[in-house]
C-alpha cells in the first residue's frame, strides 16, 4: 500500500484515452466519447470482483458514506452506532446526514465489538456502521446477525479494506450497503474516489440519483431527465475513474505482494515475548495493508514507536494520540464545531460526547501500533526491517 507505488503505463494509457476523447464527465457526450466509459467500466469490473449486483463509483470515500446513509434511509435524529477508531469521515457523514453518532467500544479486531453494539441499541437506533480498519475485518458475521435480529440497517465502511474477505465473501457485501475509498493513500487509488455497493436494486437506484442531484438517468439527454429526489454532486470524473480502472486490474497482485511482506514481518515479530498481534477473524481474507500489534502497556507502546522511528523504521503509527483516527483528539466532534449550527444540536437525546465511557477501546488503542505494508520494499529490505523491528521491540518487552 498504497497503489500509487505501482503507477505505470497502464494508468497513463487509461488517462490518455480520456484526454483523447475530451470527455471528462461520466455522463453524457455519448458521440464524442466513442464508447469509452471509464466510470461505468470501473463499476462493472469492481462489482464483478466483489461478486455484488450493483456498484456506483463516487468522488470520495466520504461521498460513498453519505450516499450509503441516504440510500439506507438514515436521516434526522436517527441513532447510528459507530466505532471510536476510524477515519473521522465516518462520523462526519453521520452528522451531516442529520443523524446522531453513538460511539461503541472496539475489541482486539480493532473494529466494533458485537457485544458492545447489543448493549448500545435503543428504540432510536436505526443503523450500525461497521468499519473494517487497517485492512482487516470486523466480526462481521456476528454484527450482521445482530442487525438482522434487531432490524437495523448495516453499512460496512470498507474504505481501508478493498479486496478483503471473510470466509471467501467480500467485505462490504454483508450489509445493506458497503463503502470503499480510493483516495491517494488507499490500496488502489483514483487520486480521489470512492464506491458504494449493494445487492438491492432499489437502493442502487437511490444511490445513483442521490449522488447526481437527483437525476433519474432515464434517456440520453441530461436536460430532459426527471428529478426523482433532492441530491448532491458526488460524481467522479472520467480522469479519476480511468486511474482507478487501471489500479483495480492490479489489485490481486497488490494483495499478493502485501501478504508476502506481512508474512515475513509477522514471523519475525512472533518471536518477541510480550507482543500481541491484533485479532483477525479470517487471516486468509486479510488484505495485509497494515501489520498491527500490541505492546504490554501504553508506556511501552509510546516508547517503542519513538525507538522504531529513531532507528529508521519509518511509518509506524501509534493510534492513541492520533489526530484523525481515534476519538481522543476529536475535539471538533465533541464540541460539534462546524461552519453553522448542526442538526444534531436540535436532538435533545444526543449523547454527551465529553462524557463517553470507552474504557475498553482506550485500553486497546493505548497499546496498539500499526505499520503500513509497502509495495516498493525489496525482499531484502523487508527481511532487514523485520530483524530490526524484532530487536527493538524485544528490548521494549524484555
Amino acid at each position: 500500500m498504497p497503489g500509487f507505488e505501482w503507477f505505470g503505463d497502464e494508468e497513463r494509457a487509461q488517462v490518455q484515452d480520456v484526454l483523447d476523447s475530451g470527455v471528462l464527465m461520466r455522463y453524457g457526450f455519448d458521440a464524442a466519447r466513442n464508447g469509452h466509459w471509464k466510470a461505468q467500466s470501473l463499476e462493472t469490473e469492481l462489482a464483478r470482483r466483489l461478486n455484488v449486483a450493483h456498484c456506483h463509483v463516487l468522488a470520495s470515500g466520504t461521498a460513498a458514506l453519505s450516499t450509503a446513509l441516504a440510500m439506507c434511509g438514515i436521516g434526522a435524529g436517527d441513532e447510528v452506532i459507530v466505532p471510536p477508531f476510524t477515519f473521522v469521515a465516518t462520523v462526519e457523514a453521520v452528522m451531516f446526514a442529520g443523524a446522531v453518532p453513538v460511539f461503541v467500544d472496539i475489541d482486539k479486531t480493532l473494529c466494533l465489538n458485537p457485544e458492545a453494539i447489543a448493549e448500545a441499541i435503543t428504540p432510536r437506533t436505526r443503523a450500525v456502521i461497521a468499519v473494517h480498519m487497517c485492512g482487516s475485518m470486523a466480526r462481521i458475521e456476528a454484527i450482521a446477525a445482530l442487525c438482522a435480529e434487531k432490524e437495523l440497517m448495516l453499512i460496512e465502511d470498507a474504505c481501508q479494506a478493498v479486496g478483503g474477505a471473510y470466509h471467501g465473501r467480500a467485505l462490504g457485501t454483508f450489509g445493506h450497503a458497503g463503502c470503499f475509498s480510493f483516495d491517494p493513500v488507499k490500496t488502489i487509488t483514483c487520486g480521489e474516489g470512492g464506491a458504494v455497493i449493494t445487492n438491492d436494486p432499489n437502493r442502487y437506484a437511490l444511490a445513483h440519483a442521490f449522488a447526481d442531484h437527483g437525476h433519474d438517468h432515464i434517456g440520453n439527454d441530461r436536460g430532459l431527465e426527471n428529478h426523482a429526489m433532492m441530491g448532491l454532486n458526488f460524481r467522479i470524473s472520467e480522469l479519476n475513474a480511468a486511474v482507478g480502472l487501471a489500479q483495480l486490474r492490479k489489485l490481486d497482485a497488490i494483495l499478493e505482494c502485501q501478504r508476502n511482506h506481512k508474512a515475513i514481518l509477522k514471523q519475525a515479530l512472533g518471536q518477541v515475548s510480550g507482543l500481541e498481534f491484533r485479532s483477525v477473524p479470517d487471516p486468509a481474507g486479510d488484505t495485509a495493508t497494515f501489520l498491527s500489534f500490541m505492546l504490554p502497556d501504553a508506556d511501552s507502546a509510546a516508547r517503542a514507536t519513538a525507538a522504531l522511528a529513531k532507528e529508521g523504521v519509518d511509518g509506524c503509527v501509534y493510534w492513541y494520540p492520533n489526530n484523525w483516527h481515534y476519538i481522543r483528539q476529536w475535539h471538533h466532534i465533541r464540541s460539534l464545531s462546524a461552519p453553522a449550527r448542526m442538526p444534531i444540536a436540535l436532538v435533545p437525546t444526543r449523547p454527551d460526547y465529553d462524557r463517553l465511557d470507552l474504557t475498553q477501546s482506550d485500553a486497546i488503542m493505548a497499546r496498539t501500533i500499526s505499520m503500513p505494508i509497502k509495495l516498493s520494499w525489496s525482499e531484502s529490505a523487508v527481511a532487514e526491517r523485520a530483524d530490526r523491528m524484532a530487536h527493538i521491540l524485544g528490548q521494549m518487552t524484555a
